[in-house]
């Protein structure tokens, strides 16, 4: 068989190269007789690969799982955060009576940028939290350069302060670090250094009054608990299908991955928002740093190679909003996928030599945490549906095993899902899939900007935001010149894999074009940015 399609490569490059000069003709030849002689042993390579990271992949899931189900099932969790937890300042903080100063001083953190749409919500819900007026200080942190956004949200602050709630506006001159350097520069002033704790929300995320009292307790009772990180719950998740896609994955990442963690080694990554920190963890930590735009995981791993702990609490919930426009979430997964790589690079050496760490934790973070699910899930989902099934079509010697083409990814398709509700969103698995696996093209060049500090390492693009999914007034008028925008690779994947997909149709002797047809109709929705709502400027 691999006699014969060599004999028929070597005869359609002759036929190929007939009309160009015998010197240029010899050269192509020589090229593609090349390639035809390495093509399959290449392929069969990659083969060996992609098996070897459906393994990695399937394992880490089947791990992360399982410890999941357990700590839900047999409730296992080192600290349990109950619903029923209570505020009781003579237990927790060892003191008597009623009086206020038995609760210990709370710093709220909210970073903002131009936010229109949410500042009244999220500063509203940190002022209605369910704590003494005197050992609660809300900290605005407005970095907005839009002079009316800045005075609309001054007069909210002072609104609020008005009805007694001790509400700091801070405003800085320039946005050196953006959210890192915004959040290091409200720790410098001196009400915030003699607070205990310090609860971090973004400018769209609302909590819910009780937040305090049934997280800060638990930082009370653990003097090693560095962050309580609560579960996000999403108020525009029936948007549009865009929406509803990540609100999928999302589940995934809190049910399954920060559950997971917080029950196997107390470390997860910082979300960023919906946290309470011991300030006490943070300076030690060396505070914020801008070096990437992960700069949350970042505190969160300098904090555990400390030996500080974590603790999720899934029970306690906060509203906050999901990127409705596909920009948005395209410039959000950049961030996400592209700072923890260029952190991985920059702290490798770091997490290898803490000495404050057991080993088995240094292996979690490296191999599982780091390698495996962002290194190596992502490149394995998009290499092996993108590249190398449609490359299989054209070459029919080369073989993939029945498990790895099709009970791997299902049964990975299966525990992805384990944190979705199935009567709500069972029938939007299909489309789910393909929208993971074409997006793991753009998250997979993220993380090589990232690994090799390309120019846009560092690029910081504030999500947009709504307000509670409501559109903006005038959005129809965007649309049109909204979905003018390309997105080539995106388009160019989507070709291949349409044309590999009716290749396969006409002339294959499987079903892969089952699986290529559809897919390649989602590369093509988000090239031509047809997914999601279009908001005005």
């Amino acid at each position: 068989m691999l006699a014969g399609a060599g004999e028929a490569f070597a005869s359609a490059a002759d036929r190929l190269t007939a009309s160009f000069p015998p010197a240029v003709a010899a050269f192509l030849r020589l090229l593609l007789r090349a390639w035809g002689a390495l093509s399959v042993p290449l392929l069969r390579g990659a083969v060996m690969l992609c098996m070897a990271m459906s393994v990695m992949v399937l394992a880490e899931k089947v791990l992360l799982g399982t410890a999941s189900a357990a700590a839900k099932l047999l409730s296992r969790r080192r600290r349990p955060g109950r619903r029923d937890v209570p505020v009781e300042p003579d237990v927790e903080a060892g003191g008597g009576g009623g009086s206020s100063a038995c609760f210990p001083m709370v710093l709220v953190q909210i970073p903002m940028y131009n936010e229109r749409e949410v500042y009244q919500l999220s500063i509203g819900a940190a002022c209605r939290l369910t704590w003494p007026a005197d050992r609660l200080i809300v900290q605005v942190l407005d970095d907005s350069t839009d002079a009316a956004i800045k005075e609309l949200v001054r007069e909210e602050c002072e609104r609020w302060a008005g009805s007694g709630v001790d509400v700091r506006y801070e405003a800085r001159t320039d946005r050196a670090g953006h959210k890192a350097g915004n959040l290091t520069e409200g720790m410098r002033h001196a009400y915030a250094r003699g607070c205990e704790f310090v609860a971090i929300f973004d400018a769209d995320f609302q909590p819910s009054p009780d937040f305090l009292a049934r997280t800060v307790p638990l930082l009370l009772r653990d003097p090693g608990l560095a962050l309580v990180q609560a579960r996000w719950e999403f108020v525009n998740a029936d948007e549009c299908l865009l929406t509803r896609m990540q609100e999928m994955s999302m589940d995934y990442h809190f049910k399954v991955e920060q559950q997971a963690g917080s029950s196997l080694c107390s470390f997860f990554g910082y979300n960023g928002s919906a946290g309470v920190w011991r300030r006490q963890a943070i300076v030690e930590s060396g505070g914020w740093d801008e070096r990437t735009t992960a700069e949350d995981m970042d505190l969160a791993l300098r904090a555990a190679l400390l030996g500080w702990e974590f603790v999720y609490v899934g029970d306690v919930k906060v509203k906050s909003e999901l990127p409705s426009s596909l920009g948005a979430y395209r410039s959000q997964q950049h961030r996400w996928s592209c700072g923890p790589a260029l952190l991985f690079k920059k702290m490798l050496r770091e997490i290898v030599a803490a000495e404050r760490v057991p080993a088995w934790k240094k292996l979690y973070i490296v191999y599982n945490f780091f390698v495996t699910r962002r290194v190596v899930s992502t490149f394995f989902t998009f290499f092996f549906f993108s590249v190398l099934l449609p490359a299989k079509t054209l070459f029919p010697q080369v073989r993939i095993p029945t498990w790895q083409m099709v009970c791997v990814p299902t049964a990975t398709t299966l525990l992805n899902s384990a944190g979705t509700p199935w009567r709500r969103s069972a029938h939007l698995v299909v489309p789910w899939v393909a929208f993971e696996n074409a997006m793991a093209l753009h998250r997979f060049k993220a993380i090589l900007i990232g690994l090799f500090e390309a120019g846009r390492a560092n690029e910081w693009i504030v999500t947009r935001k709504s307000g509670n999914g409501r559109p903006t007034p005038g959005a129809e008028g965007r649309r049109l010149k909204r979905r003018c925008r390309l997105h080539w690779l995106e388009l160019l994947v989507g070709a291949l894999l349409l044309a590999s997909g009716c290749y396969d149709c006409v002339h294959g002797h499987g079903y892969f074009y089952l699986f290529a047809l559809p897919q390649s109709i989602m590369y093509f929705a988000i090239g031509f940015e047809l997914l999601g709502v279009h908001h005005t400027s």
